[in-house]
Formats: structure tokens, C-alpha cells, sequence
């Protein structure tokens, strides 16, 4: 049976971050998609949290944002809250996170998508997928219904075959109060794919009515809000809702253990692996027993809702024990309980069965991005279907194969990591996992990235045109403060407010910028010059300020790091031939013969990126590539 008189350039299975990303993607490029969700009312649902970026996840969202998609945007358009973290640490460690109001974010989601033309909806479940010689041409679903289409992107996120824990109860469900999706997974393995086991948890949700934030220690937003979006579409907040902290204690953790003997993670009902650095409560205890207390982010859900999602107390214990425990948490003595808290299995592939592209290497047009490769968050997820929807389209299209590289975004840095060295937990995003990190900074995801996302047609002219006037004034500031020489009177008034030693004679502006703890903003005052040239950047007065204070202050770090990138880039060059038989070269080690027949690397540096290749190795394989 089949409802659909075409055939689509691109289905899209599932709904969340990933799914949304990838539709919108594929479909702005001009690509015929087709979305297929469970739920037409939960696109792009907050299943977790209710927060957008943090340490790397923000640079992600910006990196997004710069390629035309839309995560930043309704970001910045439904928040509650917003703060810049890390802005104690270096550049490359400042992280945007914003809390958002979820039923809004959903929302406007939805409504972004239904007002991209080329997008269609379905509600239903993909339950096969159609195959001839190692090539998709479409999908069956749960409705017996056939649709074809030239490119299919799975995003199933924690629905297949999903299982939802709490205490001794399991029933399966992709999500609370969802069903779970089969069939896809089964599919897949007769065509001989590996698959593995994870899970991933929530905590309860309380009624904000009902806590005393008296005895919680307030986290109010930055007082001078940022945003996420590079788009003079979206503004700063004006007003903010505040976050609040508290503490568990011995008593909380006694209680907890209580229900350990009941708990799926401790008497072998979960197999699958959990997220090292989002553990649960149950993990926490167990794993730092030492520990007298940990820290709990009461996090609002959105404007008016009153209820809050309590970060850090996640959970698969007994619906009683977590609800005994919560209330001898400090400001949770009279707490009201919305929902407990749960674990949730599900399977993943391995992602080392990937290329670049996210495309799979065993079914041609095949994509998967999100949580099906064995990563967790939102924002890990949505780069991923945006980077799957832009290949689709690429690829049916007879266009050049769309990646980034380590040293050019977080995205890129991401999917090299899952396709070159796989993941057994699920994979979360670091600064710490990027070489080039300061290179890689939040502040210049757009002059990294917009250029190249205006050539595939997502970034408009618009945009484009933006990005060169900031890059201008930046230029125009930098050479200003290069060639104007401080007035001793006002600097030294800046320097000895900052504790910083006094001038004897006259310097360059930009010398003085570049001590510790002066700022950009404090000199500007000292110069009617720096003052007249600086209102003219008009609505990019803020991010010239900030670009041109971190190029100065960190100019010798920012070279280095380009010319040791620079250096690896060759190695990047340097193909290797799809149809090399490693077997054959014999001064390799069988491990890892085995390990780069598994791989395929596409180049020398992804080869010495796998875990387990020696350097000795890279030389064999330059020696035997003629190089």
C-alpha cells in the first residue's frame, strides 16, 4: 500500500535533534524530505534537560548555527537563561549555555520545520527498511505503508528497541509515555551490521511550588546576556529566570542505598554501557563513596511552568526510595514529585561502521546520526543530523562529499573520533577531546564556517555579508590599537584599578591590551579614537570588541596552533586508496592489519588516529604509498 505519489530525495526516521537538523537541512539545500516521527507533537522534545550548549556543546550549537542551521536560533528564541561558562579560563575554554522554556522550544521547532517548503510530515514507525543490492530505496512502516525515497537517514535516538527501568518494573518504551521502536534493529543485523547496548537515565521532576529556595544558593544568568545566534534575527534576553544549588548528604545517600538491591544497575537487568559523565545518583555513590555530598542544579522548565528538572539526581532506583531520599535534601523537605526518575536501554551501532559522510559503508544512501552512533546529547546529535542531511543531498545529487576536518570545527572533531575510534560509552563532547581547541572558539564558529555553509546554499547572503563586516571592523580595530599610542594619564588610572604596573612612557594600545586582566572595553574610554571607531560597528559592536581583544591577547598562541595544524593537514592529504589490502603488507602487525581493514581510513592522519596504530606503522604505509 502506499499513500505517496513520489518518490522523496530524502526520508528522515525520527523527530528529535538529530532528525530536525537533518530535515532541515537536506530540504533548505532544495532536497524533496520527508520527516517521519512517532508523535508529530514532540519534535525536537527536550527529553533530558531543559538546556541548550555548555563546555563544547556550546561551541557545537554556534558551529551549527554558522552552517545554516536552527538549533541556535529557537535556542536563543525560547531561553529562560543565559551565562557564558568558563570566562575565568582562556578563550578556548568560554562555553554558551542557555536554559530554555521545553514546551516552547518543541514548539517553535515544529514551526520552523512546517515553514520549510520541502518538507513533509508523517506520523508513524518505521518498522524495515527497503533494499536492493546494498542500496536503500525507502521504508516500510508499522502502517504497512511503502515510501521510497533516494536517501534514508535513521535518528532514532533511545527508541529502538528501547526498555525503561525503574526499580524491579521494565517496560518498553523509547521514552516516558512513548512506545519503543522495532524492527528497524533487526533489520540491520541480517544485513550484517554489529550492534551494541546503552542507556542513559533522567531524574525526577518536581513542583517548584513546593521547594523552599531559602536554603539553596541562587545561580542568577549573566547580567549582561549573550546569545547563541550569529543572526541579528534573535536578541539578547532581557530578563532572566534564576537556576538554583543544593547539596545531597550522608542521610540522602543512606536511603539511596537502600534500594540497590532492587536497582537494575547493580543486579544485572541493564547490560548496556552508561554515560561516564552524566552518571546517575546510584553511579555517583558507588563509584565516589568517599564523597559526603554532591551537587544538584535546580533547574526551572520553562516560564510559567512550575515544574523543575533536578540535574544530578538521576535516577533508576524504586519510585519510594528516590522520593524518601529527595526530601531530605536541603529546600526539598515538603517536595511534591511530578514524575520519578528512570533508565533507558536501547541499541546503537558502532559508529567505525560509518564513513565521513555518516553514511553506512555496508548500504549505500544509508545515514545515521544521533544516538543511534552511540552519542548522548542534544547538541552531539543535532550536528550530526545536519552534517547527514547535507551528504544526502550531496550524494543524490552527484555533488562533492560535504566534511570538516579536526582542525576546522568540534563537528569535525566529533565524527573523526566516532568513525575512527568507535565509542563503548556514550560519547559526549570535551574540550579536552580538540587539539586545535583555540583555534576551534565559540566566538569564531561564523568566520570559520559560514563562508563554506554559504557555498552549499544554507548560509544566506545575508549572513555571509555579515560575517565579512565583522571580520573588517575586527581588522580595522586590531590596526588602530596597532598604531595609537596610549595617553599615560588615563591608561595608568585603567592599570592601577586592574593592579597592573604603571606606564613610564608611551606604548601602543595594543601592548597595553595585551597584560592580564585589561580589558578591551576599559581602553576603549582612554581613546576618543578607539570610542568613535567603535560605535560605528553598529549591532556588531560586542562581537568585534570581543574578536579583536582575543586575536591581540592571543595572537602568538593562535599562530602556533595554526602552523602545528598546518602540518598535520598534510598527512590529512595524503590519500589512501579504498581498495588497499593490508593484509599484504607484511611488516605490519596483525593487530593492526585487523584494526585498519576494520577502519578504512580514507587518509594518513585518520590512520594514526586509530587506536592501537603505532607510528612505526604510518611509515610502513607512507613507505608503501610511495611517499
Amino acid at each position: 500500500m502506499s499513500l505517496f505519489n513520489t518518490t522523496y530525495d530524502v526520508i528522515v526516521v525520527g523527530g528529535g535533534h538529530a532528525g530536525s537538523e537533518a530535515a532541515a537541512a537536506s530540504a533548505n539545500m532544495g532536497a524533496h524530505t520527508l520527516l517521519i516521527t512517532m508523535n508529530l507533537q514532540n519534535i525536537a522534545q527536550m527529553s533530558c534537560n531543559p538546556a541548550m550548549g555548555g563546555i563544547a556543546k556550546g561551541q557545537i550549537v554556534r558551529e551549527i548555527d554558522a552552517l545554516g542551521g536552527y538549533s541556535a536560533i529557537v535556542t536563543d528564541k525560547t531561553a529562560i537563561q543565559f551565562k557564558m561558562l568558563n570566562k575565568s579560563k582562556g578563550p578556548a575554554m568560554w562555553s554558551p549555555r542557555a536554559q530554555s522554556d521545553r514546551k516552547r522550544f518543541a514548539e517553535l521547532w515544529r514551526l520552523t520545520l512546517e515553514g520549510i517548503d520541502n518538507v513533509d510530515f508523517w506520523q508513524d514507525s518505521v518498522v524495515d527498511l527497503i533494499i536492493e543490492k546494498n542500496k536503500i530505496l525507502g521504508v516500510k512502516t508499522a502502517l504497512e505503508i511503502d515510501i521510497f525515497s533516494k536517501s534514508v537517514v535513521i535518528t532514532a535516538g533511545t527508541f529502538l528497541n528501547g526498555k525503561i527501568h525503574l526499580g524491579e518494573k521494565q517496560f518498553g518504551g523509547g521514552r516516558a509515555g512513548e512506545r519503543a521502536s522495532i524492527g528497524i534493529t533487526e533489520r540491520l543485523i541480517k544485513l550484517g551490521f554489529e550492534h551494541g547496548r546503552m542507556k542513559t537515565g533522567t531524574p525526577a521532576r518536581v513542583d517548584g511550588r513546593s521547594l523552599d529556595y531559602s536554603k539553596m544558593e541562587e545561580q542568577p544568568g549573566n547580567d549582561d546576556p549573550l546569545k547563541f545566534s550569529f543572526s541579528p534575527e534573535t536578541k539578547p534576553l532581557t530578563k532572566q529566570r534564576s537556576c538554583y544549588i543544593t547539596y545531597t548528604n550522608p542521610q540522602v545517600h543512606e536511603v539511596l542505598r537502600t534500594g540497590f538491591e532492587k536497582s537494575p544497575l547493580f543486579n544485572g537487568r541493564i547490560m548496556g554501557s552508561g554515560p561516564r559523565y552524566c552518571p546517575s545518583i546510584e553511579d555517583k555513590l558507588d563509584r565516589f563513596s568517599e564523597r559526603e555530598r554532591h551537587q544538584l542544579f535546580i533547574e526551572p522548565e520553562g516560564w510559567e511552568t512550575c515544574e523543575i528538572y533536578v540535574n544530578g539526581f538521576s535516577s533508576s532506583l524504586p519510585e519510594d526510595v528516590q522520593f524518601e531520599a529527595m526530601k531530605l535534601i536541603p529546600g526539598f523537605e515538603n517536595a511534591k514529585m511530578f514524575r520519578p526518575g528512570y533508565a533507558i536501554e536501547y541499541d546503537y551501532f558502532p559508529p567505525t561502521q560509518l564513513n565521513y559522510t555518516l553514511e553506512t559503508k555496508l548500504i549505500e544512501n544509508l545515514y545515521f546520526a544521533g544516538q543511534i552512533n552511540g552519542t548522548t546529547g542534544y547538541e552531539e546529535a543535532a550536528c550530526q543530523g545536519m552534517m547527514a542531511g547535507i551528504n544526502a543531498h550531496q550524494k543524490n545529487n552527484g555533488l562533492e562529499e560535504f566534511t570538516l576536518s579536526r582542525s576546522e570545527a568540534y563537528i569535525g572533531v566529533l565524527i573523526d573520533d566516532l568513525i575512527t575510534k568507535g565509542t563503548e560509552e556514550p560519547y559526549r563532547m570535551f574540550t579536552s577531546r580538540a587539539e586545535y581547541r583555540l583555534l576551534l572558539r565559540q566566538d569564531n564558529a561564523d568566520i570559520r564556517l559560514t563562508e563554506i555553509s554559504n557555498k552549499l546554499g544554507l548560509a544566506s547572503d545575508e549572513r555571509l555579508e555579515r560575517v565579512r563586516k565583522k571580520i573588517k571592523f575586527t581588522e580595522e580595530f586590531i590596526a588602530l590599537l596597532k598604531n595609537t599610542g596610549a595617553n599615560l594619564e588615563k591608561v595608568n588610572v585603567v592599570l592601577e584599578k586592574n593592579n597592573s604596573s604603571l606606564l613610564t612612557q608611551k606604548i601602543r594600545l595594543d601592548k597595553v591590551l595585551s597584560r592580564p586582566n585589561i580589558s578591551l572595553n576599559e581602553l576603549i574610554k582612554t581613546s576618543e579614537k578607539l570610542i568613535e571607531l567603535s560605535e560605528s560597528f553598529g549591532d556588531l559592536k560586542t562581537e568585534v570588541i570581543e574578536q579583536t581583544e582575543v586575536q591581540i591577547k592571543y595572537s602568538g598562541y593562535i599562530l602556533k596552533e595554526k602552523d602545528v595544524a598546518n602540518k598535520i593537514t598534510r598527512l590529512e592529504g595524503t590519500s589512501i586508496p579504498n581498495d588497499i589490502d593490508y593484509s599484504k603488507l607484511h611488516s605490519l602487525s596483525n593487530e593492526s592489519k585487523e584494526k585498519l581493514s576494520k577502519i578504512s581510513p580514507k587518509t594518513i592522519g585518520q590512520a594514526s588516529r586509530i587506536s592501537g596504530i603505532k607510528p612505526t606503522d604510518i611509515n610502513i604505509l607512507l613507505v608503501y604509498l610511495g611517499r
